[in-house]
């Protein structure tokens, strides 16, 4: 058989009725995993497909996928798992997966590094507002062509609250499904009381802020239960998780939906602090409130992503022989380019 062969077989297959006489749908997601550098992402990702393998520094953009199948003899539910490497480094790279295609089942997962509060705001703010204005623009594109679709994309953000929940008005959710996950509880959870209490408390505004979910995990697997339990909610459907754990501290475990800005209460300062700082809008507050206990570190994230072709880890002799040569043939354009360029006449007669 061709390719075309087993393809269309494989779709016949698909659209055979089942053992009740009614057609199996397939349930195929998309999830882009984005965070901190070695903030633990591929040790997630890994959990969740129960895989028994030893985590690798992330290249660039990688991808995985897992299946499950609901029942008995059906067609297995397919999950699409991107993950961003370098930080905030390779920022370009999230508009690869996201597409007009595929938002309609698309997530985003962004992984925080709590042992590392000083870069927390900085990595949050940079990937959400780059992945917000992509999608953005995707959905822009698709009000014209697909107003439909847009119109359900951005209706079902806004049903994570209920209309008669008093903070219905006073959040902007994000316009795709978000979870928000804490990693390295453990070396958190020694933190001093206080410092986690600003870190708990940021986490819960910026999360109920954008409408995601929000669970705090470490190599426990306890807590790397609860935040498979959000992740095979958006990649497989799973039923949502109702526990709740809004305690600063145990680990946080909040989904969508279900907290509040009552009960997060206001940023974590003093009045007349607060009176002092210009902001905006409350998003904007928390963070001068936030970065006044946990100052950004200032940091290029570009000079610390070393370039892979230098590290011996990925070393192909064939492959580093016809780069070495590559380079050479370049080295040589630029000198004949650069010499043609003097020698160019720019005489207007």
């Amino acid at each position: 058989d061709t390719l075309w062969d087993l393809a269309i077989a494989e779709v016949e297959k698909r659209e055979n009725a089942d053992d009740d006489g009614k057609h199996v749908e397939v349930w195929e997601k998309s999830l882009l995993f984005m965070g901190n550098k070695n903030g633990g992402k591929t040790t997630i990702i890994l959990r969740c497909l129960e895989r028994e393998e030893i985590p690798k520094p992330t290249l660039a953009l990688e991808y995985t996928f897992g299946r499950r199948a609901r029942r008995h003899n059906t067609p297995k539910d397919i999950a699409h798992f991107w993950e961003l490497g370098g930080g905030t480094s390779l920022l370009e790279l999230i508009r690869i997966p996201i597409t007009s295609n595929n938002v309609r089942s698309f997530a985003v997962v962004l992984v925080l590094d709590l042992s590392k509060p000083n870069e927390l705001w900085t990595t949050a703010e940079k990937l959400l507002q780059v992945t917000r204005n992509h999608v953005n623009k995707i959905l822009t594109k698709l009000e014209k062509t697909n107003p439909e679709v847009a119109t359900e994309i951005k209706q079902r953000m806004r049903n994570n609250l209920q209309r008669d929940h008093p903070d219905y008005d006073l959040v902007d959710p994000f316009p795709i499904p978000l979870v928000i996950i804490g990693s390295k509880y453990d070396i958190f959870h020694e933190f001093d009381s206080e410092m986690r209490k600003i870190v708990s408390k940021t986490l819960r505004f910026i999360s109920h802020y954008y409408g995601a979910s929000l669970v705090f995990t470490s190599k426990s697997e306890a807590l790397l239960l609860k935040a498979r339990v959000l992740i095979n909610h958006l990649a497989f459907g799973y039923d949502k998780s109702k526990s709740l754990s809004v305690d600063p501290g145990k680990p946080l475990f909040i989904p969508a939906g279900l907290d509040s800005l009552s009960q997060i209460g206001p940023p974590p300062a003093s009045d007349s602090d607060i009176g002092k700082m210009r902001a905006n809008t409350p998003l904007e507050l928390w963070k001068k409130v936030f970065e006044k206990t946990f100052p950004p570190k200032s940091f290029c994230n570009l000079q610390d992503t070393k370039d892979p072709a230098q590290d011996l880890q990925y070393a192909e002799y064939e492959v580093d022989v016809m780069r070495a040569q590559k380079n050479q043939e370049l080295e040589q354009y630029k000198r004949n380019a650069a010499k043609s360029w003097k020698e160019m006449d720019f005489d207007p007669d």
